[in-house]
């Protein structure tokens, strides 16, 4: 499976399959209809106690995806929603490198 991560600004293409918002707040600026999506899952996004741990901190990124992995008994049903096709991990966050659709496109590239 083909599994990319976007950041929710960047115009939507048939190139990015099925797109799933995974941010726990809806993003500034976009209506839903401009986002074009086929789901959010809010439950995927990080716990504000998490957030607030990791404070967009590059040195504790490592200690966030342990403790970001330890929920993620919800992603065999994401993984199910794109079906064959290719799976774009939508964001808000201006950060490409230090989020948790990063972690979550390698844990699904992990267990795929």
């Amino acid at each position: 499976m083909e599994i990319r991560t976007r950041r929710i600004y960047d115009p939507p293409t048939a190139l990015y399959g099925t797109r799933i918002l995974v941010d726990g707040l809806w993003p500034r600026g976009i209506s839903k209809q401009q986002a074009r999506l086929d789901g959010w899952r809010r439950e995927l996004a990080p716990s504000k106690a998490l957030r607030q741990w990791f404070a967009h901190d590059p040195s504790r990124w490592e200690g966030f995806k342990e403790r970001y992995f330890a929920k993620q008994g919800v992603l065999s049903a994401l993984a199910e929603t794109s079906g064959d096709g290719p799976l774009t991990l939508l964001f808000a966050a201006r950060d490409p490198t230090h989020i948790n659709a990063v972690d979550l496109r390698e844990y699904l590239m992990r267990t795929a």
